[in-house]
């Protein structure tokens, strides 16, 4: 009998996830459903899809798991309406309000409140009748703490042994993050960092003192700061909102004092320096931070989750840390990863599983009848049925050519990477490409620079690698060789980075396409990213990627066995 459990996560960026016999079997995020990028509702339609794909009906599942419940996320289960109108004022869908001030102020001291008597009862009462109305039947109902989850998805997904496991986020359950140690197939936290000490509520709230939107636009800041001149972090006027004092966090101030602060940074700065200075900080605390856990408590395997760790800068500083041995960080490192980290951990609890099979396609697929049928609706599209040997070598002609595709294959990737599942490709070397990629599709800002895939043969001879493990999931920057500079020209950034995924070389549909694209220019490597329109989220399903290829007059896609034209591509 398989031990079957159901994570689930109706907050920020909600998704649920199945394991079952310690393998992720199914894990997707709700906006893939809903359209709305990062998605506040109940995950109705990721239950439903995670039951489809395992062939399993409500009543089967007898254990579930959710994450988070404290006050102000009880709040919102017992009042959506204030989760739906504070998603609209986030996202700006609405006119700004002349109280925004007071109502981000307000967010921030209501969430620092943590869990209340009575949160817990609530919250549970209130997810169980929602999943008895989709006709759960006889279930277990678990809570999982905010962090407890972040790190359960890092510590037994990362393939270590033994490990210190490292969690920073905003905020959640009344902390900010945890430092917690994996060994003999046993979790157990250390350390917590209060929610007044949060490092990632500095870097939302400069986020939005920039203009941009919290818990959205936080990888554009990390991406402005490169265009700042640099400076010593002695003449960083944030420098006094964190200190780190071992393995400790300790704000000055409470984040209503810090947002007024950094405003008035903001109002007398260019924001570019504005950006430096919050990503300057954020490095220099992590790191700090990170190396004195691991003097500590004398263990160089370390494992990250929590929306801070989405920071490839960041991420870059912590691998060169001499006394890291290797380091891993869960793909889906922010709060769209609870669900998976709430079953991994309930599942540990169960039956003791502290490693579990994990990739990142685990989101839905689609047979060949189903994606030629939604092709054949669109009657500009020019259709051709391809062996997946003959679509690579196709791709990489055209890539090697000067022109971006449409790449969509088997299972959707889990998280907010593209992971060559369903991605946008361009070649590495060409300016010119990557600049059309963008005007007629991505639409970013001009300083968002492009992320790369790379195959595992060729990492070393295209980035400075360290050797502290291979990062198949886009978590990470490394330099760029200076010698390789005009083969990497689409994917580098001004200070000479990239963000890559790692590609394992073997007869996946992705690595061959990388291998025929060595064989044009002698490097396995291409521009990639997201396949989705500005604004929203990847697209889940070949409708999504023919609406995608004809609102954006594409001209070439290949999708699962099919290579297609579109005749009235520009």
């Amino acid at each position: 009998m398989f031990t079957r459990i159901l994570g689930i996560w109706d907050g920020h960026d909600s998704g649920a996830a199945l394991v079952e016999d310690g393998r992720v079997i199914f894990a997707s995020n709700e906006e893939r459903y809903t359209k709305r990028k990062l998605e506040v509702s109940f995950p109705y339609n990721s239950i439903i899809a995670a039951l489809y794909h395992s062939g399993l009906k409500a009543k089967d599942i007898e254990h579930i798991a959710f994450s988070t419940t404290e006050f102000t996320k009880t709040l919102e289960r017992v009042f959506p309406h204030m989760k739906e109108s504070y998603y609209a004022f986030r996202r700006r869908k609405v006119r700004k309000p002349h109280f925004e001030d007071f109502r981000h102020n307000l967010k921030y001291t209501l969430t620092s409140v943590g869990v209340l008597p009575m949160c817990t009862y609530l919250s549970k009462s209130i997810i169980s009748k929602q999943l008895k109305r989709m006709g759960f039947e006889r279930f277990r109902l678990y809570t999982v703490d905010h962090h407890t989850a972040h790190a359960a998805s890092a510590a037994f997904t990362s393939g270590f042994g033994k490990a210190l496991v490292i969690t920073l986020d905003g905020l959640g359950d009344g902390l900010s993050g945890s430092i917690s140690i994996l060994d003999n197939g046993k979790l157990e936290r250390k350390l917590s960092i209060p929610a007044r000490d949060s490092l990632g509520i500095i870097y939302e709230q400069t986020t939005n003192a920039l203009g941009m939107r919290e818990l959205e636009d936080e990888g554009k800041i990390m991406a402005m700061a490169d265009y700042s001149f640099p400076f010593d972090f002695e003449d960083n006027k944030l420098k006094g909102l964190i200190k780190v004092r071992g393995t400790s966090l300790i704000a000055s101030c409470n984040p209503r004092k810090q947002y007024s602060l950094i405003k008035d940074v903001a109002w007398q700065t260019p924001r570019e320096q504005v950006a430096y200075m919050a990503q300057q900080l954020l490095e220099n605390a992590v790191v700090k931070l990170t190396s004195n856990a691991i003097d500590r408590f004398s263990i160089g395997n370390v494992a990250f989750a929590g929306g801070v760790f989405s920071n490839v800068k960041a991420n870059m500083k912590l691998r060169s840390l001499e006394a890291m041995k290797r380091w891993y960080v869960f793909p889906h490192m922010g709060d769209g990863g609870l669900a998976v980290g709430a079953a991994l951990y309930v599942n540990n609890m169960i039956d003791g599983t502290d490693s579990f099979d994990f990739s990142a396609y685990l989101g839905d697929s689609y047979s060949a009848e189903e994606t030629k049928h939604a092709l054949k609706a669109d009657r500009s599209l020019e259709l051709h049925d391809d062996v997946i040997e003959q679509q690579a070598k196709h791709a990489a002609e055209l890539l090697d050519e000067g022109n971006y595709v449409f790449w969509f294959q088997d299972r959707m990737e889990y998280g907010p990477r593209a992971l060559g599942h369903r991605s946008i490709l361009a070649p590495s070397s060409d300016e010119e490409a990557k600049e059309k990629l963008n005007l007629y599709v991505k639409r970013r800002e001009w300083f968002q620079p492009f992320a790369s895939s790379i195959l595992e043969d060729d990492l070393a001879r295209l980035v400075e690698y360290d050797g502290k493990g291979l990062d198949p999931y886009m978590t990470n920057a490394y330099r760029v060789r200076e010698d390789v500079s005009t083969q990497m020209v689409s994917v580098v950034n001004i200070d000479k980075t990239t963000r890559p995924q790692v590609v394992h070389s073997d007869r996946s549909p992705y690595s061959m396409l990388l291998k025929g694209v060595k064989r044009h220019t002698g490097y396995g490597v291409v521009l990639n990213t997201s396949f989705n329109l500005h604004g929203f989220p990847i697209v889940r399903d070949p409708e999504d990627a023919v609406r995608t290829m004809r609102e954006t007059r594409t001209k070439y896609m290949f999708i699962n066995g099919v290579t297609v034209r579109n005749r009235r591509a520009t």
